[in-house]
């Protein structure tokens, strides 16, 4: 299983907290005593896939050391509605102060995980791959394409700097696919592949002149998905994106393609529905 590296994401829970925190919580520390301890219960209240709770033990041991955690499920297993996902334990006060940024984290990574799992159900016994694509929360793409392979699907890109994808915009530029396919080649390393973007069957067959190795099909119907793929015959790797939906996909894994990349996943997903159930001086 895929593993979060904690002090790849220190600045970002720290980001958080601050801007949640500020000076200090105000309502917590007012009430209660620092010398009180409690526990909470983070509580599944629809089933998900778990995703994220390295994050939730990183928010509270930035918060204190005294606080500890236990998760009672492994990340990308499934969790049931009405379920306890694991408990933390510590000074009452750090905990309430914090249940919000533990808890949005949690609840967009489990959200993340759990549509990407019904994406990659929808198309087993097909010999499609689920991609996710830049389309990320600026600033957390490191945990929602983690969330992405928690999921079980596969990442793309990380960012323009480790991936040559010519675009529309890219070939308007140039002039051609032919002419921008040329200036990428000048300037790459033989190991390096070229993914290429086209929107139509003759814009195909002119990538295929280029020599790709892969070729983006972009929002083309499955019927124009299945001629592509009798056009290629095997002489590029296809990748189709472009409104894709749980009701489509199966249509377009069974036209053949290798890849499906799916924006979905992280730009509109709808975050797990989780609380935290809190009480006093109940220890772990």
């Amino acid at each position: 299983m895929v593993k979060l590296n904690l002090q790849n994401i220190r600045a970002m829970v720290l980001l958080a907290l601050k801007e949640d925190q500020g000076h200090g919580d105000a309502t917590s520390e007012y009430i209660l005593d620092s010398s009180v301890w409690g526990q909470g219960d983070f509580l599944a209240k629809s089933d998900l896939v778990l995703a994220g709770w390295p994050l939730v033990t990183a928010v509270f041991q930035m918060l204190s050391p005294q606080v500890s955690s236990k998760s009672h499920f492994k990340e990308g297993e499934l969790v049931s509605k009405g379920s306890i996902i694991g408990s933390i334990f510590g000074p009452a006060n750090l905990l309430l102060t914090g249940e919000r940024v533990a808890l949005n984290f949690l609840q967009r990574l489990c959200g993340i995980a759990t549509q990407t799992r019904q994406f990659v159900q929808a198309v087993q016994g097909t010999k499609t791959s689920i991609l996710d694509t830049r389309k990320t929360t600026p600033g957390l793409r490191l945990i929602e394409k983690y969330a992405v392979r928690v999921g079980g699907a596969y990442n793309h890109r990380w960012g323009l700097y480790d991936g040559i994808l010519i675009k529309d915009n890219h070939i308007r530029a140039a002039g051609s696919i032919q002419e921008a396919v040329q200036r990428v080649r000048t300037r790459i390393g033989h190991l390096q592949k070229i993914e290429l973007e086209v929107s139509s069957l003759q814009e195909l067959k002119d990538a295929l002149k280029t020599s790709v190795e892969v070729i983006l099909l972009d929002n083309m119907t499955p019927n124009e998905v299945r001629s592509c793929v009798a056009e290629v015959n095997g002489r590029a790797i296809l990748e189709v994106s472009g409104n894709i939906d749980l009701g489509n996909i199966a249509d377009y894994a069974d036209c053949g393609v290798e890849f499906i990349s799916v924006g979905t996943l992280t730009h509109s997903v709808k975050a797990a529905d989780i609380s935290l159930v809190f009480r006093l001086d109940k220890p772990l």
